[in-house]
């Protein structure tokens, strides 16, 4: 018998690993695509959407507790250098949580873990800003 701890699961191993995660990445960008109140987030992204899903698919992994895809492929995520080219403004910053929080309502994630997520996810897009609203 062994005295350790079973290891704790990872939000990544909640949501159903790579199905899950890339399940909530595709949930989101439909969102960004399909709701035109989300036009200035949708507008900072190319047309062609399938780099931007890639680069946030690997990113979430393994900011979710799963492999670094991110940093295995590209380095260090360097989230707030990666994103100063674009104007992101506390409504930039809301419409990407909308998206998200359609994405997360859809994903199976229990109450509890759904809501801390949301709120990580929160202070992540508001690290994110780097011009003021208006």
């Amino acid at each position: 018998m062994s005295d350790q701890a079973p290891p704790q699961q990872t939000v990544y191993d909640a949501l159903g690993g790579e199905v899950g995660v890339r399940g909530l990445v595709d949930r989101f960008y439909d969102e960004m695509d399909r709701d035109p109140d989300v036009k200035v987030l949708r507008d900072m992204h190319p047309e062609n959407l399938v780099m931007s899903r890639e680069h946030l698919f690997w990113f979430m992994s393994g900011w979710l507790g799963g492999p670094p895809l991110y940093i295995e492929r590209k380095g260090h995520p360097r989230l707030r250098a990666r994103h100063f080219p674009f104007a992101v403004d506390a409504s930039a910053r809301d419409q990407w949580m909308k998206c998200m929080r359609v994405a997360l309502a859809e994903s199976g994630l229990e109450s509890p873990l759904r809501e801390r997520l949301d709120d990580a996810l929160f202070k992540l897009a508001d690290h994110m800003i780097n011009r003021a609203s208006g």
